[in-house]
């Protein structure tokens, strides 16, 4: 029963409302953090109260974390069960299914999907989970048994690196929970071909959240010169040669995930119109640059440089600077993708930096279109963090 739980309490000048509207983080510095509290192993389960004593919802407690709780239910009866979990993946692989004719996508995006810091993305009979809280890593036998339940996936992997494990105070790891990994997994996407490593590759070896961006990219390609800039496996890149791009070239500092570029090229049949370039994105550009070299569409996807509110002056200046390697590489009346996935750096704040940038390159822009993540990362809108990318499309003249 719930009433056998510990209970944490908020602070008297904390308001509750937010909570009670659907925000689902508690900060430490919100919390009566004492001797009981700070005991409560990471990862299980309290009552979470208001001042006045008041139910607030079924949360779980991490005392190492800087947000100590995240709401499980609204309800303080809940029991969090294999049983609970099924039920949610069940509602997020409904609408999964409902949006998309193949089995590659994000099936579970952490809180705004229910299940507060954890991360699944299928890639057809395999899935990887992502388990960012400690309570998804104490349950993460119940919550692998529920998403095979659900999907009849077969191959389910732990990746359990990153910032956001750090940040709860879990040590890295990565495992095969079940089934086995062979080798790189096929992935179609806007009719190109993608090869994710599961096991090895960067997060969970694919970035879903670009799907609708590469389309709109995709638009802009056709016969066009496309450089790729922070490419990882060739996101943009694939998409431009999968519509008609006449020459791709990729830019990443990973020689692996160059490699399973090429590999997707060449499963597409068009490898011939790929080059990569491996090193420093920035120093890559500059090159570029010294070579007189420019393309009909430049595309920048950079890694977060702003995961913090501490690192947002530094993140943007980072954004400013590609922006402005980037804007010359562009042909007249050519185009300009330039994408962040920094929570800490709202739209606003992305697209005067990359402006301000794009202006220092020496040249006038046109914004046509701006991007975010596709529906199957949908958005709390309580919750900033679960709406973090951002994509900006210009024309440049001149």
């Amino acid at each position: 029963m719930t009433t056998d739980l510990p209970i944490i309490r908020l602070r008297p000048k904390s308001k509750p409302q937010a909570i009670r509207h659907g925000f689902p983080w508690v900060f430490a510095d919100e919390l009566v953090v004492d001797r009981r509290t700070r005991a409560i192993p990471a990862g299980s389960f309290a009552l979470l109260e208001d001042a006045e004593r008041k139910p607030l919802g079924l949360a779980t407690v991490n005392p190492n974390s800087k947000i100590i709780a995240r709401i499980m239910d609204p309800d303080p009866e809940a029991l969090i069960t294999r049983d609970w979990i099924v039920t949610k993946i069940a509602r997020a692989h409904e609408m999964r299914s409902r949006l998309f004719d193949q089995p590659f996508y994000r099936l579970i995006h952490a809180e705004a999907d229910g299940l507060p810091g954890t991360i699944i993305d299928r890639f057809g009979d395999a899935a990887v989970i992502q388990p960012n809280a400690a309570w998804a890593d104490r349950m993460i036998a119940d919550i692998a048994d529920a998403l095979r339940e659900v999907t009849g996936v077969t191959t389910v992997i732990l990746n359990g690196q990153g910032r956001s494990r750090s940040l709860e105070g879990l040590e890295e790891r990565t495992d095969v929970l079940s089934g086995e990994v062979s080798g790189p997994v096929q992935v179609q996407m806007n009719g190109a071909i993608y090869l994710a490593d599961l096991t090895q590759g960067q997060k969970t070896g694919l970035f879903y959240d670009q799907r609708p961006n590469h389309a709109f990219g995709q638009r802009l390609a056709k016969g066009a010169r496309v450089l790729d800039v922070f490419s990882h496996v060739g996101g943009f890149g694939l998409a431009a040669l999968a519509a008609g791009a006449a020459h791709a070239t990729c830019v990443d500092g990973s020689a692996a995930a160059l490699e399973l570029a090429h590999g997707g090229a060449k499963a597409m049949g068009c490898d011939d119109r790929l080059t990569t370039r491996q090193g420093d994105a920035f120093a890559q550009m500059e090159e570029l640059l010294a070579e007189g070299a420019q393309f009909d569409v430049v595309i920048c996807d950079p890694p977060a440089f702003a995961p913090s509110k501490p690192a947002l002056e530094a993140g943007l200046r980072a954004y400013e600077r590609v922006a402005k390697l980037a804007a010359p590489l562009v042909a007249p009346g050519g185009y300009l993708g330039l994408c962040s996935c920094s929570h800490a750096a709202d739209l606003s704040a992305f697209r005067n930096a990359s402006a301000r940038g794009i202006g220092r390159g020496g040249r006038r822009m046109q914004l046509l279109h701006t991007g975010q993540a596709g529906p199957d990362h949908p958005t709390l809108p309580q919750l900033a963090e679960t709406g973090y990318l951002k994509a900006l499309f210009f024309r440049l003249d001149g």
